[in-house]
C-alpha cells in the first residue's frame, strides 16, 4: 500500500453582514468569512490538504476565484469534487486532522456537526474527521478578530 500525507491552510478576513460558514454549516455569528465562494476556510484548507497529498496542486487550481460560476459556491461542493479528483486517481482519504484558529464564536460545540457533515463528502467514517478549536491568545489579525484560519493534514492510501 501506497500512502501520502498533505497539508493544508487556508484564511479569510471576517466581515459583517455575511453569514459564517464553518465546516460545511452555519454558525450564528456577528461576521462572516469574506471570499468569492462561502470562503469555509476550514473546508478550503482540508481541500488544499488533499490536493497536495495527491500532488494535484491546490484548490485556486481547480477552482480559481476568477471563475464566475463559482460565486457564491457552497464550499461542500468543492469538497465533494475535490474528493472525487483524487479517488479518480486512484487514491482513498485515510484521515484529516484539522485546526480551526479563532476567538470567536466558539467552535467546539459545533465540530459534532461538522464530522457528520464533513465525513461523507469525503467517503470516510465520522471518527476519521478530527477536528480541533484554538485561539491565537488574542494576538495577530485572528486575535483581534480580523479573521479566521484553518490547519490541515490528511493520510491518502492506495492499493
Amino acid at each position: 500500500m501506497k500512502v501520502r500525507v498533505g497539508f493544508g491552510y487556508d484564511v479569510h478576513e471576517l466581515v459583517p453582514d455575511r453569514p459564517l460558514y464553518l465546516g460545511g454549516i452555519q454558525i450564528s455569528h456577528t461576521h462572516g468569512l469574506l471570499g468569492h465562494s462561502d470562503a469555509d476556510v476550514l473546508i478550503h484548507a482540508i481541500c488544499d490538504a488533499i490536493l497536495g497529498a495527491a500532488n494535484m496542486r491546490d484548490i485556486g487550481f481547480h477552482f480559481p476565484p476568477s471563475d464566475p460560476s463559482l460565486k457564491g459556491i457552497d464550499s461542500k461542493i468543492l469538497l465533494r469534487k475535490t474528493t472525487e479528483l483524487v479517488e479518480s486517481k486512484g487514491w482513498k482519504i485515510g484521515n484529516i486532522d484539522a485546526t480551526v484558529c479563532a476567538e470567536r464564536p466558539k467552535i467546539n460545540p459545533h465540530i459534532p456537526q461538522m464530522q457528520k457533515i464533513l465525513a461523507p463528502l469525503m467517503n470516510i467514517e465520522i471518527e476519521d474527521v478530527s477536528i480541533k478549536a484554538t485561539t491565537t491568545e488574542k494576538l495577530g489579525f485572528t486575535g483581534r478578530e480580523e479573521g479566521m484560519s484553518a490547519y490541515a493534514v490528511v493520510l491518502l492510501q492506495k492499493e
